[in-house]
């Protein structure tokens, strides 16, 4: 997901703008937002061009703010060039930002990088389009492959549902759907990274797991022989959790990325949510070209003291076949406890001292 995207976005809410920028008086309300029709333009125009900033200058630590004044802006028209503008601004930036590349933003996880600004940007111009195409009494429709795009990327809680853009309008609570409950707040959610010593653990959106699944790379660049099936089978478990509604992000598969080449080398994350009793298990595996450099043992202390420090979990476990010594080796460098034999397996424990 990137430019490409982000200017069909523009170029469609803009050529349905425009037809009415003449005719219809944008000083009332934008469908249920409080603001007016004009006020919203300049809204998505500054979200572009805020996206925009955010990866060109990379923030780490805080938001930095930007604002569109649109004050000399003599009609809607006016206006609507700015969004074409920063659209092309955004798209831009997206274009020439490295994959690995993050910059600060606030929800849920404090960063974000080019394909969630991108997914941000698209959604801002989507539903903001259609408060002001609600306000002025005009039809607007995007794309369904566009509103499965920002679904599957920023959206990962979200059940899909048989129609993709009513199903982005009732998670931001603008809409209805049949047997869900009216939303009355939401958030999306950008994909969780743990960082390690040499490595990031990058967590995978439904889309990206749907491209693992189908034989692709999911949008990372690969050390010789991957991704591995164990990993593609993860990811299709992600997918299956997405669709019945019950994948929890951070709970899902991380990709793990070395920081000196930004190559993935492998795959490690949960086999779903804490239970009542706050236990999680987890499991991963290493593509045969990075194996014995101690990678596998620093992903899994970064990711299991990422766990235990929330709440919700106590205790973490594995289960290693008997015949895998070197992952039997990986677990208990990592800090886990041999406790028991289950079945073929051996099960390992760590918990929160």
């Amino acid at each position: 997901m990137g430019g490409d995207q982000i200017e069909e976005a523009v170029a469609d809410a803009v050529a349905v703008l425009r037809a009415a920028a003449g005719e219809q008086d944008w000083s009332v309300k934008a469908g249920r937002l409080e603001w007016s029709c004009r006020r919203t333009a300049e809204h998505i125009a500054s979200d572009l061009i805020s996206y925009a900033g955010q990866l060109a200058g990379r923030p780490t630590d805080r938001y930095v703010p930007f604002r569109i004044d649109c004050g000399e802006c003599e009609s809607p028209d006016d206006v609507l060039d700015v969004i074409e503008a920063t659209g092309s601004l955004l798209a831009a930036a997206v274009r020439t930002t490295p994959r690995e590349a993050r910059a600060f933003h606030p929800y849920p996880f404090r960063s974000a990088n080019r394909e969630g600004f991108a997914a941000m940007g698209i959604a801002e111009v989507l539903l903001h389009t259609h408060d002001i195409a609600e306000g002025l009494g005009i039809a607007y429709e995007p794309s369904a492959r566009l509103c499965e795009d920002v679904l599957t990327r920023i959206f990962p809680h979200v059940q899909p549902g048989p129609d993709h853009w009513r199903t982005l309008l009732w998670a931001t609570g603008r809409g209805e759907l049949p047997g869900r409950a009216p939303v009355t707040e939401w958030r999306w959610n950008n994909n969780l990274v743990i960082p390690a010593e040499r490595l990031t653990l990058q967590g995978i959106t439904p889309a990206a797991a749907a491209d693992l699944q189908a034989g692709g790379t999911g949008g990372f660049e690969w050390i010789e022989g991957g991704p591995c099936e164990n990993t593609r089978f993860s990811a299709g478990i992600v997918i299956k959790a997405y669709e019945t509604g019950v994948h929890r992000p951070e709970w899902g598969v991380f990709v793990l990325v070395r920081t000196e080449d930004g190559r993935a080398i492998g795959g490690m994350g949960f086999h779903g949510v804490p239970d009542d009793e706050g236990r999680a298990e987890v499991g991963y595996d290493l593509e045969e070209p990075a194996r014995g450099n101690g990678y596998a043992t620093e992903a899994l202390r970064a990711l299991s003291t990422w766990a235990l420090a929330r709440d919700d979990v106590k205790l973490l476990c594995a289960k290693i076949d008997h015949a895998n010594a070197p992952s039997q080796g990986v677990v208990s460098r990592a800090g886990y406890t041999w406790v028991r034999e289950d079945g073929e397996q051996y099960v390992y424990e760590l918990r929160r001292s």
